[in-house]
């Protein structure tokens, strides 16, 4: 169950996520529609997965969009740290938190999570950012506030005192980063409210060129310093592999110890002997408690014709045969014709009463001593 479970969760959630923050998707959390305004304006977009294309890709004249800062690992950081100091361009990262704004943005924090209730913000009446002034209301809020000790930030959009989207300049003149605590307004299905679309284009088409930047678990293999491809067995701790050698060894034990052989059966004297005619009765006792007289007669004749086969010298696989039972029994009654049809006897029909029976059963041991005495 709980197998089941974690694989439904796995596939709802993978669905769920399918395309998120991807140009190329029309999804509701894609960003088609960002890609396809941005490339009516001139803007060519160009979609990497490595932070070494990134890195490439960047210049005075493009826009580089981290997806998702916090995924990166520290190779990746440094690349992307360096395209930022020395590229000129402009890099926009979405939602980045305390685990990449020590690489990526140093002197800046997130000063908490969003305390607004509607994700939609202001600019402020201190924003001085062209972008931010001309696009109005937006969804910036939901997600990160900043704090920064860089000369020359400019901070809009506040939420509870903190901006949500901050400009830090680089060291190459013309050069900016810019921190988005959310990534809302670049999503499909948020882009034609309030001032997302104005925002997005102006934040990302300041640049003929946009590099998006959508890290993969195949660039943080790469990063990791090993350069080989992991299997699976790779991937699990040092201490579990241990753990499930004893385990297969102890169920291999525990196999052993069930499957062993425990040697001939030992005969064993009964505690109590039953006689004969008790179980008889008792099982008699049965037979009447449970109205059984059709089982009691079948009994009775099979008993009888296969004492009568063995007498008038019929084989026992023919016993139950009436073509070769009924005229070897006929044949020994030289006294004169019996008092009843051994046919009917031995393969009448079921008695209906208790009377019958017990006149069957009679009849039955009186051909019996008939077919023995003659």
């Amino acid at each position: 169950m709980l197998l089941a479970a974690g694989l439904a969760l796995a596939a709802l959630n993978s669905g769920a996520r399918h395309g998120y923050l991807d140009p190329r998707s029309a999804d509701p959390a894609g960003s088609r529609a960002v890609a396809e305004l941005l490339a009516d304006r001139g803007v060519t977009t160009r979609v990497v997965t490595t932070a070494a294309e990134a890195a490439d890709a960047s210049g005075p004249d493009t826009t580089l969009l981290v997806t998702d800062p916090d995924r990166l690992g520290e190779t990746q950081l440094r690349a992307v740290r360096s395209a930022i100091d020395l590229s000129g361009g402009r890099t926009v990262l979405l939602a980045p938190s305390s685990l990449s704004l020590p690489s990526l943005a140093p002197g800046t924090r997130t000063s908490g999570d969003s305390a607004a209730p509607d994700t939609n913000l202001d600019p402020g009446g201190s924003c001085t950012l062209p972008a931010a002034t001309t696009a109005g209301r937006a969804a910036t809020g939901g997600g990160h506030s900043y704090a920064t000790t860089t000369p020359g930030a400019t901070g809009c959009y506040p939420d509870a005192g903190h901006p949500t989207l901050l400009v830090l300049p680089t060291g190459i003149p013309g050069g900016d980063t810019v921190l988005l605590g959310s990534e809302d307004a670049l999503l499909n299905q948020n882009l034609a409210k309030e001032g997302n679309a104005s925002l997005a284009l102006q934040l990302l088409g300041s640049r003929p060129h946009l590099v998006w930047y959508l890290p993969s678990l195949a660039d943080n293999a790469e990063g990791s310093g090993t350069g080989e491809e992991r299997n699976f067995l790779d991937l699990i701790p040092a201490g579990w592999s241990w753990a499930l050698l004893q385990l297969f060894l102890a169920a291999a034990v525990a196999a052993l110890w069930r499957a062993r052989r425990l040697g001939p059966l030992v005969t064993e004297r009964l505690p109590v002997l039953v006689r004969a005619s008790e179980a008889t009765e008792g099982r008699a006792r049965l037979y009447r408690k449970a109205g059984a007289r059709d089982r009691a007669a079948t009994v009775l004749r099979a008993a009888a014709r296969e004492r009568l086969a063995a007498l008038v010298g019929v084989p026992a696989a023919q016993a139950h045969d009436p073509a070769s039972l009924v005229p070897a029994v006929a044949a020994r009654l030289t006294a004169g014709p019996p008092p009843h049809d051994p046919d009917t006897l031995l393969f009448g029909t079921t008695p209906t009463t208790d009377a019958a029976l017990i006149a069957l059963a009679d009849h039955l041991d009186a051909l019996e001593r008939e077919v023995r005495t003659s």
